[in-house]
């Protein structure tokens, strides 16, 4: 047997997923729905704290921007995420989202790498773009979880998250191939 530092789920032997099972029992669909609500919330809150480094790190104007958008964007999503838990008399509390700490701590080499201005915000698109994708991937579920549950509420606002989401990652898809791909290039 291994020595791990972390505790692994026997259902989960390839360790996939955020949160740490040994805070809290997964006996139902509900129980796994409130875990990842509250995986969500850890991404979100740790995206809050990186997005004002990748507006700093940011040479483009349109790219600064467009993150201090989706900065304002994801506080909302915090809050929704809030809201959601609260109608199912949940705390926040959760253990920390790892898969988010980790795409974070990929976006972070990029911030502070010394590189070319246009090829640095090419790689700060490219990270952002990764927080998106996994981003949208546990919104859909969690949304997938509510619409089954029968929490239309939950449901409708994961969706509208989800769907502001999804329009992240195509604004940064439309900025890299419009511009700052085409000026990495040079």
């Amino acid at each position: 047997m291994e020595n791990r530092t972390l505790p692994r789920d026997p259902s989960n032997p390839a360790g996939f997923g955020c949160a740490n099972l040994k805070h809290m029992q997964l006996e139902t669909l509900q129980d796994l729905y409130v875990r990842e609500l509250k995986d969500l919330y850890s991404a979100e809150k740790q995206l809050i704290k990186a997005l004002p480094k990748m507006v700093k790190a940011a040479k483009n104007g349109k790219l600064a921007a467009g993150f201090e958008e989706h900065l304002e964007q994801t506080k909302e999503h915090a809050a929704r995420l809030e809201r959601i838990l609260a109608n199912h008399k949940k705390s926040t509390r959760g253990a920390r989202c790892r898969g988010m700490e980790g795409i974070i701590a990929e976006g972070s080499e990029m911030v502070e790498e010394e590189a070319d201005p246009e090829v640095k915000d090419a790689g700060l698109i490219s990270a952002a773009q990764r927080v998106e994708h996994y981003e949208i991937s546990g919104y859909g579920t969690a949304r997938t979880y509510a619409e089954m549950l029968g929490d239309k509420e939950g449901a409708k606002l994961l969706q509208t998250t989800l769907g502001e989401e999804e329009e992240t990652d195509q604004k940064l898809t439309k900025l890299a191939k419009s511009s700052i791909n085409v000026a990495a290039i040079r």
